[in-house]
């Protein structure tokens, strides 16, 4: 299955099974001798970097009681691929693992003797032919669970009597036995609520929902679609061929996704496109109907809310969409193989579901070569593009555990979060860098394992070497925002309340220091002319703002983009300019008071005559004038971000906090 996602401080280890622990260690090192008592103890003693043989030792016990010299040579197996796996036993928990199944070996082996032949050889090929007769021919109307667990230990066994049989291999009759076996296995599996794999027994009534059995037999069809080249070493070699039975099995041969995580997709899609089916408008008297087909306007509604997101992404970076449909293809196939190629991404994402724009550029490339192969009409296999021998999880080893390292090492190095904000990339930082083109440069596809992005946090520089040369890179720095502690940001984040309760308050200590100190002495040329001090207020709130926005943006100051930093070093330019200009052209208008009526009706009549100070705080204005519009006048604003403009663009980048801010509170 794929790893889990975890909570807290830090990202959860990828881990697929069980975990040896001190208690557990402890009792293997006390139960060495003194054999077992169960199935379960036995499982739980094997480390997680050895979960392939968990299988076997299961098996095992559960032929224990029948003849132990056969679960003997099971064991005799599980040891050898222990030894193959790591044979230096570097991993946590494998050298007292193996200690532990070496004595139980040791005394197995003197204790256990054979009951159907003289070689161990022809004791496991005689219980393996016996195994098939008397739990797997004949009982098929026992419980799914109860067979799929006999079917698994008969495939444990005919692993182990390849091993154990000479060079020459065992007789063709074993092989029809384990080609069945491989065959009907997958009928008993495991399910969460549709049971796709059971084809023996009665037929659950989930299944017999039309919008189900539609959805079931559009995923099924698989024709005209090339085949991957089989793996040898995950698909039995008695199968020819892959094993192909749906949309979501040729991804999974075809990109190295988990077994596990195909069948929850599967089940995952077919709910999906059931249930929006019965929601269309269309399709409230279908239900009666015998014969149910998904309609096209389902699957057109289906990928507009699973795209969403990546069809925003790309026309951010103003990319075109790696979702292309072959021109003579006429049915729904590519459309379910791209949104089950996305579902399958994100299943096994585990903490890099956190990061989907980082999901983006992993669908973004894996769609196009989706595309290359369904548009190939070459016969004969291709090459999957993900190839990880001996493996079935390729794509969560080549693509998805370099970047949980990432991860992962970036919240170490964060201690809990008691580590400076500027030390340590947080989930934002590292999705924020495939907010650009750049990402395609230096990460390409497959990913450069070299590029900076993976750089470890420990060191600032890294020295890798590509074709015989030293290079020197750096770690990634933050993106856009570094957190700072301190009490200022309360001004910096609310710094139009703040203004506005400064200025109003500076307005009305001033009316009631009036000699009336009613609010229409506001009228008065001289109280009028005192108010408009609260321009110089706000020049120096805004110089304050400015010069906030550079200290604490100086931690990211390298990460920025250059037009950050011109328009981060503009703002502060202009607001000493403002801070300079308004107090002076302000004391130059004093020998002229005006009153408010007077000022609206001469400056619509003779503009030469007003005062430079109402000219400064008209110019002072005029951002906020364009922003207060961009807020009320949303359409404006929508026509606006389209333009190509000069004058429209350069004042769209300047009044950027303010939009940004508008966007949030009509959002």
């Amino acid at each position: 299955m794929s790893m889990a996602s975890g909570g807290g401080a830090g990202p959860s280890r990828p881990q697929r099974q069980l975990s040896m622990g001190p208690r557990n260690l402890s009792r293997a090192i006390t139960m060495r001798t003194e054999g077992f008592s169960g199935e379960e103890e036995e499982s739980e003693l094997v480390p997680s970097s050895l979960a392939p043989i968990v299988p076997i030792l299961r098996a095992a016990n559960a032929i224990e009681d029948d003849n132990p010299r056969v679960a003997y040579l099971c064991r005799f197996t599980a040891f050898e691929k222990v030894h193959k796996m790591d044979p230096n036993s570097s991993g946590r928990g494998v050298r007292q693992f193996k200690t532990y199944l070496l004595h139980r070996l040791e005394k197995d082996e003197k204790e256990t003797h054979r009951k159907l032949a003289s070689t161990d050889a022809r004791e496991i090929q005689r219980f393996y032919e016996q195994y098939c007769k008397k739990y797997l021919e004949g009982f098929q109307d026992r419980k799914p669970d109860e067979m799929g667990q006999y079917y698994q230990t008969a495939s444990v066994l005919y692993d182990v009597l390849k091993t154990v049989s000479p060079p020459s291999g065992p007789d063709t009759k074993f092989d029809e036995y384990a080609e069945g076996v491989e065959k009907k296995k997958a009928s008993f599996s495991h399910y969460n609520i549709l049971p796709l794999n059971i084809t023996s027994g009665p037929t659950q009534p989930v299944m017999e929902i039309p919008e189900i059995k539609a959805a079931v037999e559009l995923l099924r069809w698989t024709q005209n679609l090339p085949m991957p080249r089989p793996d040898p070493t995950s698909v039995p070699q008695e199968i020819e061929g892959p094993v192909v039975n749906d949309l979501l099995d040729w991804l999974w041969q075809t990109f190295g996704f988990q077994k596990g995580n195909v069948e929850n997709q599967k089940e995952h899609l077919i709910l999906l496109l059931a249930n929006m089916d019965m929601r269309g408008i269309d399709n409230v008297h279908q239900g009666e109907r015998q014969i149910h087909m998904i309609h096209r306007n389902t699957i057109d509604r289906l990928m507009k809310k699973v795209f969403q997101n990546y069809i925003s992404w790309c026309r951010y970076l103003h990319l075109e969409s790696n979702i292309k449909i072959p021109r003579d293809e006429s049915t729904q196939q590519p459309e379910l193989l791209y949104i089950g190629l996305y579902l399958l991404i994100w299943g096994e994402a585990s903490n890099v579901r956190f990061m989907p724009e980082c999901l983006c550029y992993i669908f973004h490339h894996m769609a196009r070569d989706l595309y290359d192969i369904i548009s190939d009409r070459r016969e004969g296999f291709f090459e999957p593009p993900f190839q990880r021998e001996g493996s079935d999880d390729a794509f969560l080893q080549l693509v998805i555990q370099p970047i949980y390292n990432v991860i992962y090492n970036e919240a170490v190095m964060g201690k809990h979060g008691t580590v400076s904000h500027s030390r340590w990339r947080n989930y934002d930082d590292l999705n924020e860098y495939f907010w650009s083109k750049k990402c395609f440069k230096q990460l390409g596809w497959p990913m450069n394992q070299a590029s900076d992005f993976f750089t470890s946090p420990t060191k600032t520089n890294n020295n890798i070497k590509q074709r015989g040369h030293s290079i020197s890179r750096r770690r990634m720095s933050k993106t856009n925002f570094v957190e700072v502690r301190t009490f200022l940001h309360l001004f910096r984040s609310f710094d139009r309340m703040w203004a506005f309760f400064i200025l109003a308050f500076q307005a009305m200590v001033i009316i009631a220091w009036s000699p009336s100190g009613s609010l229409s002495a506001i009228f008065e040329p001289t109280v009028f002319r005192d108010v408009m001090t609260i321009f110089i207020t706000a020049a120096f709130l805004n110089f304050l703002q400015a010069t906030l926005e550079i200290v604490l943006n100086w931690k990211a100051w390298r990460s920025l983009v250059c037009s950050q930093m011109i328009r981060h070093v503009l703002k502060f330019v202009v607001a000493i300019g403002w801070l300079i200009i308004l107090p002076v052209t302000y004391t130059s208008s004093i020998q002229n008071p005006t009153g408010l009526i007077k000022f609206f009706s001469n400056w619509i009549g003779n503009f030469q005559s007003q005062s430079i100070y109402n000219v400064a705080v008209a110019l002072y204005m005029l951002p906020n004038i364009f922003s207060a519009l961009f807020f009320i006048f949303l359409p404006i604003r929508r026509k606006l971000e389209r333009s190509n403009a000069h004058i429209v663009r350069f004042l769209l980048w300047w009044t950027q906090v303010y939009l940004i801010r508008s966007i949030y509170l009509t959002s």
